[in-house]
C-alpha cells in the first residue's frame, strides 16, 4: 500500500507531535519526581529550628498538649516536680504507645533548696510466686501449645509472663512528696479531663497506634486476654487516624481515683483489687501481694567528667552507666581535629559503645541480687584499658568481645523546669510499644511487659528470680557545670539511649551545636551483640545511621567492616527533649524531638 505524500507529511507531523508530548510528559514527571529540600535560614544550621527560651517555667514532651499542661500546673503554683507528673499523666493518655501507668519510671530532680541532684528508681518486681523453673515450664508449655513457635529464644515479649509490678504511681507519690505543691487531684485533673473529652490525635503517635495493632495481631496467641486492649484503643477494629478524637473515659475514673484516695488506691486499695481480680481471671502469676509489697528506691546518681561538664546517670538496673563507660572512652582521644560528620569520630563512638555495652551485658542487673563492679567499671584505668583495644582501621572483631543490650523499646521522655530553679528529668515506659496487650478490666491502661528482659541464663546476673527487678533501658540524665545545674535532657528508645546520650552531649560540647540542633543532627544506632537479656555475643549486629550522615562516611565506615544501614525511617533513633539553663540570666532555653510530635511550652 503507498501512502500519498500528503499523507506521509500529516503523520510526520502526528508523529512529532506525539514524541513532543511525550518529551513535555518525562520532563514534567522528572519535575515532580524532585523532592523539596529544606529552606534557608537566617541563623544556625539549615536544617534544624530554634530553640525556645523563657524565664520563669519550661516544659519539653512528646505530645504539644502535655506540654502546655505542664505550664498550667507551673502557673497555677505548681512545682516543676507538680508539672513533670501532670504531664506524665497526661502523655499516658495521649501517647500510650510508649508510656502510662502500667509501666515503671525513673526520675532525677535537681533541688534548689539542697543544692543536690536526686534519683529515684520506680522499677517493679517480678511475681514472688515464680521462679525460674516455673518460668521455663510455662515457655515449654506455651510452646506445646502453639502458643509460641518452637524456636522462641527468652521470655515471650507479651501477656502475663512479660508482666512485672507497675512502678509509675509508686513513683509519682514519692517524687510528689517530697516536693510537690499541689494536690495530687489538681496535678491529674487536667489528665483526667482530656481522658473524658478526648483529644485530637497527632501523626507520629497514630502511626504507633497501627504499628502496635499489627504486633498485636501477630502476637495475639502470646496474650492470655486481648479483647480488652481492643475495645480500648482499636475500637472498630481500627487504630485512631491523625486528627481524630480519642477519649479514654477509664482512665478518668482510675486518675480521679488516684487523685483523690492517693497512692494506696493502686497498691493495696480499690485499684489493687480490680487489677488482682484480672491477674486470677487471666490465670496471671501476680497477685494482689505482689502489689502490696512494691516499693521504689530512692538511689545515688553517679556523674562522670566530659571535657568542663559532668553527665550524670543512674545506676543499674538501668542502662544509664553504659553512656557514663563510653564518654569514659572516648575522652581519652583527641577529637580537636575530627569533623562531626567523618568516619574517624563515627567508628570511635561506634567502638566505644561496643566496648561499653559488653561490660554492661557481662554485669549489669538488679543490684539486690547481684554484686557489679560499678566503681571499677567507671574507673579511669578501665577506660584507658578499653580505649586502648579501639584499633583506628578495623572494627573489633565480635569474637573479640568477652561478651557483648539491644531491646526494642517504646518509651516518653520529658523534662520540666520552673522559676525556683528546680529541674526534672523524668522517664517512662511500658517496655515494648503500648506493653504486654493486657489491660486490666475497666482501668484505661495496659500493664508492661517489662519482664521480657530478664535472662534465662541460671549463670547471668540479669537471670529470671521472683521478687526482683529486671534490667531496663529507660534512664533519665543530667548535665552540671561547675557543680550547677546545666542541662536536662534525654532520649527514647531501647538500647538507643545511651549512645544517644553521648551523641547529643559531643554535639553541644565539641561542636558547639546549639540545643536544638544537637538533637536535630543525624544520629547512629549500633544495634546487636549480647546484652544483659541475651543476644549473640559472636555477632557484630547492625550499624544504623540517618540519611544526613555523609555518603563518603558510610562507604568509609563500611571499608572499616562496620556493616552499615542507612534508614530513612526515623523511628529507630529516639527520641529527644532537654532544658538548659544560663546562670548568668536565669533564662530556659528547651528544645524537642523532631522524629516525634512534641513541642516546649515555656512561661
Amino acid at each position: 500500500m503507498t501512502i500519498p505524500r500528503r499523507g506521509l507529511t500529516a503523520l510526520g507531523s502526528l508523529l512529532t507531535r506525539i514524541t513532543t508530548i511525550i518529551t513535555l510528559c518525562s520532563v514534567v514527571a522528572s519535575l515532580n519526581a524532585q523532592p523539596l529540600g529544606a529552606g534557608a535560614r537566617p541563623v544556625g544550621a539549615d536544617w534544624s529550628r530554634s530553640p525556645v527560651y523563657g524565664a520563669r517555667g519550661m516544659a519539653a514532651t512528646a505530645q504539644p498538649l502535655a506540654s502546655q499542661i505542664a505550664i498550667d500546673i507551673l502557673k497555677q503554683g505548681g512545682s516543676a516536680v507538680d508539672a513533670a507528673i501532670a504531664a506524665n499523666a497526661a502523655l499516658g493518655l495521649m501517647e500510650p504507645t510508649g508510656n502510662g501507668i502500667g509501666g515503671d519510671l525513673f526520675a532525677m530532680v535537681w533541688d534548689p533548696e539542697t543544692e543536690q541532684l536526686y534519683g529515684y528508681n520506680g522499677s517493679g518486681r517480678s511475681p514472688a510466686g515464680r521462679d525460674l523453673p516455673a518460668m521455663l515450664r510455662s515457655i515449654e508449655s506455651m510452646k506445646s501449645k502453639e502458643q509460641l513457635p518452637e524456636h522462641y529464644q527468652g521470655i515471650p515479649s507479651h501477656g502475663s509472663l512479660a508482666v512485672t509490678v507497675p512502678g509509675t504511681v509508686d513513683g509519682w507519690f514519692a517524687l510528689h512528696g517530697r516536693w510537690g505543691k499541689l494536690g495530687m487531684d489538681e496535678v491529674l485533673a487536667p489528665a483526667a479531663n482530656y481522658a473524658e473529652i478526648g483529644f485530637p490525635m497527632s501523626p507520629v503517635i497514630a502511626a504507633a497506634f497501627a504499628a502496635n495493632q499489627r504486633r498485636f495481631d501477630q502476637r495475639a496467641a502470646m496474650i492470655e486476654e486481648l479483647e480488652n486492649a481492643r475495645a480500648l484503643y482499636f475500637p472498630g477494629g481500627s487504630s485512631p487516624s491523625v486528627g481524630s478524637i480519642f477519649r479514654n473515659p477509664d482512665l478518668a475514673k482510675t486518675l480521679r481515683t488516684l487523685g483523690t484516695e492517693g497512692r494506696e488506691s493502686f497498691y493495696q486499695g480499690s485499684l489493687a483489687e480490680r487489677m488482682a481480680d484480672y491477674f486470677k481471671e487471666i490465670d496471671a502469676d501476680l497477685t494482689a501481694a505482689d502489689l502490696a509489697n512494691h516499693s521504689g528506691e530512692w538511689v545515688e546518681p553517679r556523674g562522670v567528667d566530659y571535657h568542663d561538664v559532668t553527665l550524670w546517670e543512674l545506676p543499674p538496673n538501668g542502662q544509664g552507666f553504659a553512656a557514663l563507660m563510653m564518654l569514659n572512652i572516648i575522652k581519652q582521644a583527641d577529637m580537636t581535629n575530627m569533623e562531626r560528620g567523618s568516619a574517624a569520630l563515627f567508628h570511635l563512638m561506634v567502638e566505644a559503645k561496643r566496648l561499653a555495652f559488653e561490660a554492661m551485658a557481662q554485669t549489669f542487673a538488679d543490684p539486690q541480687f547481684a554484686d557489679i563492679p560499678i566503681d571499677d567499671l567507671l574507673s579511669a584505668e578501665f577506660a584507658q584499658a578499653q580505649y586502648a583495644r579501639i584499633n583506628s582501621e578495623r572494627v573489633l572483631a565480635a569474637e573479640a568481645l568477652a561478651a557483648p543490650l539491644e531491646g526494642e523499646g517504646d518509651t516518653t521522655y520529658l523534662t520540666v523546669a520552673d522559676a525556683s530553679g528546680m529541674m526534672v528529668s523524668l522517664i517512662q515506659s511500658n517496655y515494648r510499644g503500648m506493653g504486654s496487650g493486657l489491660v486490666p478490666t475497666g482501668l484505661g491502661f495496659m500493664l508492661q511487659d517489662r519482664g521480657e528482659l530478664f535472662s534465662l541464663d541460671p549463670q547471668h546476673p540479669n537471670v529470671y528470680a521472683p521478687g526482683k527487678r529486671p534490667f531496663h533501658t529507660i534512664i533519665p540524665a543530667f548535665v552540671t557545670r561547675g557543680g550547677k545545674p546545666w542541662m536536662s535532657f534525654g532520649l527514647m528508645g531501647g538500647g538507643m539511649q545511651p549512645q544517644g546520650h553521648v551523641q547529643v552531649l559531643v554535639n553541644i560540647v565539641d561542636f558547639n551545636m546549639n540545643l536544638q540542633e544537637a538533637g536535630d543532627a543525624a544520629r547512629f544506632l549500633h544495634d546487636g551483640g549480647s546484652s544483659p537479656e541475651g543476644g549473640d555475643p559472636m555477632a557484630y549486629g547492625t550499624l544504623y545511621v540517618e540519611p544526613g550522615v555523609p555518603a563518603e562516611t558510610v562507604s568509609a565506615l563500611r571499608e572499616l567492616g562496620h556493616e552499615v544501614v542507612v534508614d530513612e525511617s526515623g523511628g529507630p533513633f529516639g527520641g529527644y527533649q532537654a532544658i538548659q539553663r544560663n546562670h548568668n540570666t536565669g533564662v530556659y532555653s528547651g528544645a524537642t524531638e523532631m522524629r516525634k510530635d512534641g513541642t516546649v511550652a515555656a512561661w
